[in-house]
């Protein structure tokens, strides 16, 4: 139950009638009109901008439209008052029994409650994580992974068909690399001295079991042959070893992906894909030879002073035209990707998200151009850039690892805080804005720490039952009997708070969903946590605010319903993000 959008529709209709009565013009553009929770709670339980936004198309002094528009919601039965403030906007103070009827829809329905139709079951692709296989991923990784996961279940929760996909960077110049570095470990495992890893080559420790793997699987033949005969066979198993580990760290933050899509099968498969792309867009003039200038401040690995083939990238929105082809004529990275996101929309997609790293920021102009000129402009491509993650341990930078060589990896941070610290904190930012993570902070039982204190609430709130069926042995609150709670009884300016919390629950979802921002979750779940905190606290100085009241089986049933639908709305909302919601800590 959303009664934002509710009172969206009555405003919506209040403005119908207006224009039917001739009062204002027909035809308003209100798509802009929204009901939000006033910024001052006092001001009542909603607001509009209606008028602020309709004055200027309406020809009208916004708050002579205000006039207006107060008196027909004054006639709406659920409202109790409405206000005019400032320049035109319009404060709702809702009757009681609006918000009661909230609570309960959130007590009856907890898995249910602010899910949404908005999506309308409609397909979208969330490619996320796609890190090169070449090693284990790093902290970096873990924030695109989590951010990427959360955005899967936060439109999944909206209503949206969703497909987590992985694209596999396996075609190019670095798996060749991983591969003549793995050989390198080979040779090791068969008891060659390798000495120093050379520059240019994969140092880390990791690529040691994949030598032992090819020894055993080859034995010593692999010496014997070129290096145009080992690499492909040497690649081959690399490239399935990096997967495996790779399956295996986003498996311990419990991230499975539907599809994990190979770069390489594009030009593998029956048809070259890539060439066909380029035929295609031949074909509709979209492609012409030219000669770029050099580009400005962020490298381009695609560049190069010489007449080349070029894509009409500008007709689609960005800045400069894109080379498809290298000097050698093989495809550069950008056609690659252009016939993967082709692939995505002839797939069914034509929404689609993808998760990057902040060093991809010049890419995204033509990603977004590409993806409009394969779809004929009915597709939309969103780019998601997660900025980086300073790790630290009390304050101070953390010391790179042994294992990869050269950085912290995924696996090592999971093992050292747990997955719903991991995940949590990972969110509890905007994902572009950089990210200090505190291994040491990340863990302390604190108001400090986000992720404690939001489990902590609900760790809480179920204890609240255990105390409840202690001191009333013989009562049945199930929710068939809370349902039938005396709700005027929870009269107390935190429990108002705390109802008002969950009733603005499905707008936030929809308003996350909408904005693909996960992040807003997160912090949603901290506020009403720590709404709830206070109420606790509360209680422990003032008796008759106390959850369960021993001498007061009324107002122990209602604080119940109020527990119980709080309780629901924690669970859901980390399960969006992937986090626990515990029963007890311990």
């Amino acid at each position: 139950m959303n009664i934002f959008g509710l009172f969206e529709k009555r405003v919506a209709d209040a403005l119908g009638r207006l224009a039917e009565a001739g009062k204002i013009p027909s035809g308003l553009d209100v798509s802009r009109v929204v009901v939000e929770p006033p910024r001052d709670p006092s001001h009542g339980d909603l607001a509009t901008n209606a008028a602020m936004v309709l004055a200027k198309e309406a020809r009208m002094n916004p708050r002579a439209l205000a006039e207006l528009l107060v008196a027909d919601l004054q006639d709406d039965p659920r409202v109790t008052k409405v206000e005019i403030a400032g320049p035109g906007f319009i404060n709702i103070r809702l009757a009681p029994s609006v918000l009661h009827e909230v609570l309960r829809a959130a007590l009856v329905d907890t898995n249910g409650f602010g899910r949404s139709g908005q999506g309308a079951g409609s397909p979208i692709n969330v490619e996320y994580v796609s890190a090169n296989p070449t090693g284990p991923m790093h902290v970096g990784h873990c924030r695109g992974a989590v951010f990427g996961d959360a955005l899967a279940g936060l439109l999944d929760f909206a209503g949206y068909k969703v497909t987590r996909e992985y694209y596999i960077n396996d075609a190019g110049a670095q798996v060749d690399v991983l591969a003549r570095s793995a050989y390198l470990r080979y040779k090791e495992a068969l008891g060659h001295d390798i000495g120093e890893i050379p520059e240019g080559l994969y140092p880390g420790d990791y690529l040691k079991p994949v030598g032992e793997r090819l020894a055993k699987e080859y034995g010593p033949a692999l010496l014997d042959k070129s290096e145009t005969e080992w690499l492909p066979l040497v690649r081959e198993v690399s490239i399935n070893a990096m997967m495996d580990m790779i399956r295996d760290d986003l498996a311990a933050l419990n991230i499975h992906h539907d599809v994990f899509f190979s770069e390489r099968s594009l030009q593998l498969g029956p048809v070259d894909q890539v060439k066909e792309l380029i035929t295609e867009l031949r074909g509709r003039d979209l492609v012409y030879m030219g000669r770029l200038p050099p580009p400005k401040g962020q490298k381009d690995e695609d560049w190069e002073d010489r007449e080349q083939l070029l894509f009409r990238a500008t007709a689609f929105g960005d800045e400069v035209d894109r080379p498809l082809l290298k000097s050698d004529e093989s495809y550069t990275y950008f056609a690659s990707d252009i016939a993967y996101h082709r692939s995505k929309f002839e797939r069914g997609f034509a929404s689609m998200i993808d998760v990057w790293g902040a060093d991809h920021g010049g890419y995204v102009k033509r990603m977004q151009a590409a993806v409009k000129a394969v779809s004929d402009s009915k597709a939309d491509l969103d780019v998601k850039l997660c900025q980086l993650v300073k790790l630290l341990r009390g304050g101070e930078p953390v010391k790179m690892s042994k294992r990869s060589g050269d950085f912290v990896t995924l696996r090592e941070v999971v093992d050292e805080v747990g997955r719903d610290a991991a995940r949590f904190m990972m969110i509890f930012r905007k994902n572009d804005a950089t990210l200090d993570f505190d291994l040491a902070k990340v863990v302390e039982q604190s108001k400090d720490n986000p992720v404690f204190y939001v489990q902590y609430a609900h760790a809480r709130s179920a204890s609240v039952f255990r105390q409840a069926a202690e001191a009333f042995p013989d009562a049945d609150f199930s929710v068939t009997q809370l349902e039938k709670a005396d709700l005027s009884i929870l009269s107390d300016e935190g429990e108002m708070d705390i109802i008002h919390r969950i009733a603005q629950f499905p707008r936030m979802i929809e308003a996350a969903a909408e904005a693909h921002e996960p992040h807003r979750v997160a912090f949603y779940l901290y506020d009403l946590a720590s709404a709830f905190h206070s109420l606790w606290n509360k209680g422990k100085d003032l008796p008759q605010l106390r959850f369960v009241n021993l001498t007061d089986k009324d107002s122990t049933q209602a604080r119940l319903a109020l527990v119980h639908a709080l309780k629901g709305v924690l669970a859901s909302g980390l399960a969006i993000l992937g986090v626990t919601a515990p029963d007890e800590m311990r």
